[in-house]
């Protein structure tokens, strides 16, 4: 995916929740804000994109987001479980209506044979309406990796939001 089509794809993002009122906050590990940096290159994104929280290291998501630490030693960093409770801390740490949350191994080092490079986790939460994950294997080189990440991420807040 381009960074045009990224691009683009944030602007149908835009549009949806511009269109209900609502903002997103982002909780981003292995993409490094890149989420958060698509959205931001919208004028005009301040009306709909509330906050982007990069947690990269562990004590990052244990701080920022209100992880527990019991789930990063019993699942790790990158698991649906922990991405669940990064992208519920952004929306208790927000004013947003739903957050996205995203934790992978993008490489080129980093994979083991149960969760190999390129697996990533992704987690939707809207406000009072539940909190749904989702695990990817994608194929590439880290930026590749994680580009794919952050289309997915954002596609995942269109399937999310409710119709209507």
């Amino acid at each position: 995916m381009t960074d045009g089509e990224l691009g683009e794809l944030a602007a149908r993002v835009a549009e949806a929740l511009a269109g209900r009122g609502w903002r997103l906050a982002t909780a981003e590990s292995c993409t490094g804000g890149w989420v958060a940096k698509v959205c931001t290159d919208i004028a005009g994104s301040s009306g709909w994109f509330e906050r982007g929280f990069v947690s990269y290291s562990n004590d990052a998501k244990l701080e920022l987001l209100g992880v527990h630490g019991e789930t990063l030693a019993g699942y790790g960093a990158v698991s649906e479980e922990t991405v669940r409770e990064m992208a519920q801390g952004a929306l208790v740490r927000s004013r947003a209506d739903v957050s996205l949350a995203i934790s992978g191994i993008a490489g080129p080092a980093g994979g083991s044979p149960e969760k190999p490079i390129g697996t990533v986790c992704f987690a939707w939460a809207v406000r009072g309406n539940g909190t749904s994950t989702q695990q990817v294997r994608f194929e590439g080189d880290r930026d590749a990796v994680r580009r794919q990440a952050v289309a997915r991420a954002l596609r995942g807040v269109l399937d999310v939001l409710p119709r209507g």
